[in-house]
């Protein structure tokens, strides 16, 4: 399908401020960039780089008073993400050394306080695809999702204390439980068609079977019209925005994802 994102940004800056933004999709396997805009209002000059998860960064400072930032890209994505029941654990020594990273422990993301409970979750279940869908059952079983109910970012830890999540806390639960497991496992940012209330989505993979796949345990089926913003270890990699210095207050944030009938002409 064909989809057009969107994200708008606006801020009072106080001072003049640096930022890191994060709002580019790039294309890959699962998705293609037809078209891109990218207004800054009043314009700046921006530095563009790889970060090491491929991301495509913005460096710019914003100038004092009103700043805005509009994205929008039309992208070609999947219907359904793929589902792969069966697909096996790949042992640790077989696993490309870009995957090593998404097995460790890291700030949001504690495996090594799950292995006991990651075990136990999965007893009786096949390695691999059916162990990371048994952790998505567990959590969606057990945490209330409640889009909207979390601004302070939170750690595996504390979510798998809470009664309720929002979408990057059940990310941030299922990688350190894939993890614990010795699966890599990582965060995704990014936009889904039909997400309601409509906002960038957080989701996690993990990589069984000799490639990455889709989990969410917000959705009760793996939907698509996804689009991958952001790739990271956990909610520190992925931010679509940065800012250093004073705080500055950001006025408003508007996200909006629509079916296209077709291609670009």
């Amino acid at each position: 399908m064909w989809l057009q994102a969107s994200c708008s940004l606006e801020f009072d800056i106080p001072v003049p401020t640096p930022f890191l933004l994060m709002l580019r999709p790039r294309s890959g396997t699962q998705q293609w960039v037809a078209r891109e805009d990218y207004m800054l209002n009043p314009s700046v000059p921006v530095v563009e780089f790889t970060d090491q998860f491929g991301n495509l960064c913005q460096r710019l400072v914003s100038p004092v008073g009103w700043f805005a930032i509009h994205t929008t890209a039309v992208i070609e994505v999947a219907d359904a993400a793929d589902a792969a029941p069966g697909a096996p654990f790949v042992e640790v020594q077989c696993l490309p050394d870009s995957a090593l990273p998404f097995l460790l422990p890291s700030r949001y993301c504690e495996s090594d306080r799950f292995s006991q409970m990651a075990a136990t979750i999965t007893a009786g279940f096949l390695p691999g695809y059916n162990q990371c869908m048994a952790i998505v059952d567990y959590i969606r079983n057990t945490l209330q999702y409640a889009p909207g109910a979390g601004q302070a970012i939170i750690s595996a830890a504390e979510v798998n204390q809470q009664p309720q999540a929002v979408c990057r806390d059940m990310a941030h639960l299922g990688i350190a439980l894939c993890r614990a497991l010795s699966i890599p496992a990582r965060m995704v940012v990014g936009y889904l068609e039909g997400l309601m209330p409509m906002d960038l989505h957080a989701w996690f993979e993990a990589y069984v079977g000799g490639r990455w796949y889709t989990f969410d345990p917000t959705q009760d089926s793996l939907a698509g019209g996804r689009v991958a913003v952001a790739y990271g270890r956990d909610a520190t990699d992925v931010a679509i925005y940065t800012q250093f210095g004073d705080p500055v207050e950001l006025l408003s944030m508007y996200v909006s994802v629509d079916r296209l009938p077709g291609p670009p002409h």
